[in-house]
């Protein structure tokens, strides 16, 4: 019997969905390499568990920038492992289905079809972002109705608007979970002269992120290196101060919807005024992130009930929309 496979082939996060078993596997899209024979130790969870814990002639890789990929002897090898954890006893070849960010250009096409195309797919078939987390999110995409979904990962923010299986605007922009991550690292670099990694900054954001409506009197103590002695040093953050260090990102994430809602038609927007806007992706779990979204923007938001996985979801059931879709697949018969 066929299978067909949604992989979710995300900056912070690889997800994969297969049909009739749903999520089958979540992985950590990062590496550990021998920076001396280039050979790879360890990945995926692994590979997480040692992040600013490894000695010089180790380093990090995170095989995907931005949503895109950056290496690709990496991101082959990941892929190619995970597919013959999930797909070795399947007698028929899988096609898969891949998520990518709207507005990749055709080079970082390439790149993701060079990077999979050897890991045991049948034929192989792309799928924007947004597409799939209103697919999985379960949104008819028939109705002449206009709806706006936005989908926060780790590496890209991507909005559109959606009418009768077509995109009637869209727009992405790079960033989201992990420039958060960053922005909290300069913050706390700045403010309280402590240094820490991306890791911890991902913690934190998890425990104590909060950016509508701040409580100052909720604190976490944040323990890291002090920027000027070196020596180990904890400093007591509040809700506040993440709020501080996230929100410019969150005003750019704001003003692309809004490019947005300004190149779509009236009676598409009167719709979304309607409906409100759907979020999709981790970053939409950041606490105060929707009230803050409906604020800025004047729409209501609706998260999802699984924001996580709802765009691998999303993925490995598009192939139901193959030939109902106007728009949202790129190429889908060019890669065999």
């Amino acid at each position: 019997m066929s299978v067909d496979i949604g992989i979710d082939l995300g900056t912070t996060s690889i997800i994969i969905y297969m049909s009739g078993k749903g999520i089958v596997l979540k992985e950590p899209t990062v590496a550990t390499i021998d920076a001396r024979s280039k050979k790879i130790i360890a990945f995926g969870k692994e590979a997480l568990k040692a992040v600013d814990r490894i000695p010089p002639f180790y380093k990090t890789v995170y095989p995907l920038i931005d949503g895109v990929v950056s290496d690709h002897y990496v991101t082959e090898f990941m892929i190619k492992h995970f597919m013959r954890m999930i797909s070795q006893n399947l007698i028929v070849k899988p096609r898969v289905s891949i998520c990518i960010p709207s507005g990749v250009t055709d080079v970082e096409v390439n790149a993701v079809i060079d990077a999979v195309s050897n890991s045991g797919a049948r034929k192989i078939y792309l799928i924007e972002e947004p597409i799939a987390g209103a697919i999985g999110a379960g949104l008819d995409l028939s109705l002449a109705s206009g709806k706006m979904l936005l989908d926060l990962g780790g590496g890209t923010s991507d909005v559109a608007v959606i009418s009768m299986n077509g995109i009637a605007s869209k727009a992405s922009l790079k960033g989201a979970g992990k420039r958060l991550d960053e922005d909290l690292i300069r913050y706390l670099k700045n403010k309280y002269n402590i240094l820490i990694g991306m890791k911890t900054a991902e913690e934190i954001k998890k425990l104590l992120g909060n950016v509508y409506k701040p409580k100052p009197e909720v604190k976490y103590q944040v323990k890291g290196k002090n920027a000027v002695t070196g020596f180990p040093e904890a400093v007591i953050i509040s809700e506040a101060d993440t709020a501080e260090a996230y929100r410019d990102h969150i005003i750019e994430i704001s003003q692309m919807v809004r490019q947005v809602m300004e190149r779509t038609s009236p009676e598409l927007i009167s719709d979304i005024a309607e409906t409100g806007m759907v979020l999709t992706g981790g970053t939409s779990l950041l606490r105060g992130l929707p009230e803050l979204l409906g604020e800025l923007l004047n729409i209501r938001t609706l998260p999802v009930e699984d924001p996580i996985n709802c765009v691998a979801i999303g993925t490995g059931k598009a192939f139901d929309y193959l030939n109902i879709l106007s728009d949202g697949f790129i190429k889908p018969t060019a890669y065999k």
